[in-house]
């Protein structure tokens, strides 16, 4: 089933997840400005025109044609009480045929973490993906030494499955990640990383 040519909204008990509006510049520079030197150390490198309107404008583009193709679900978390944009999350790489799977990626701006907001999308985000995407597996990598990461999704309800070697280039170099994920009525125990 494709995502199809609709406004994708999800509801948590806090916040909208949508997909970014080009209004949404100002507010993703700021926040991504604010929370450069906590987001960077896990992320890809920033390209030197990360920031800029024209690659927040292509970014809008990917994110509404990748919807509308069922091939992702890019959403920005924004906080209803306020409207404060608090971070991101994409379930990407949506495989269909034998497959049926995901890859789940997500960043919180670094003044919104250990606030239960990711937790609350991931676990949107992965009831969507199973009840109406018909997914059967989401994925997720995250380096070993993210911790904050690690526990977050172990307790969103994803196991640990293993390591891959080089598997993102990371703030510049090849890393390791270690690798999760959750299964639509899984049934597996609960996995403790090494």
């Amino acid at each position: 089933m494709l995502l199809g040519r609709r406004k994708l909204r999800l509801e948590t008990e806090r916040m909208t997840l949508r997909a970014p509006l080009q209004t949404d510049f100002r507010p993703w520079v700021a926040l991504r400005s604010a929370s450069r030197d906590f987001l960077t150390p896990w992320e890809p490198s920033w390209s030197p025109d990360h920031l800029s309107r024209k690659a927040f404008s292509n970014r809008v583009y990917w994110a509404n044609r990748s919807i509308n193709g069922g091939t992702a679900m890019p959403l920005f978390l924004v906080r209803r009480e306020d409207q404060m944009l608090l971070g991101a999350i994409t379930l990407d790489n949506i495989r269909r045929g034998p497959a049926l799977a995901g890859t789940l990626g997500y960043w919180t701006g670094a003044q919104f973490t250990r606030q239960g907001y990711m937790r609350e999308a991931i676990e949107t985000v992965v009831h969507y993906a199973f009840t109406h995407l018909d997914l059967s597996r989401i994925e997720a990598a995250c380096l070993p030494e993210n911790a904050a990461s690690r526990g977050l999704l172990e307790r969103s309800g994803f196991k640990y499955e293993g390591v891959a070697q080089s598997y993102l280039q990371i703030d510049g170099r090849w890393r390791t990640h270690v690798l999760y994920a959750s299964l639509r009525g899984d049934r597996r125990g609960k996995a403790v990383a090494l």
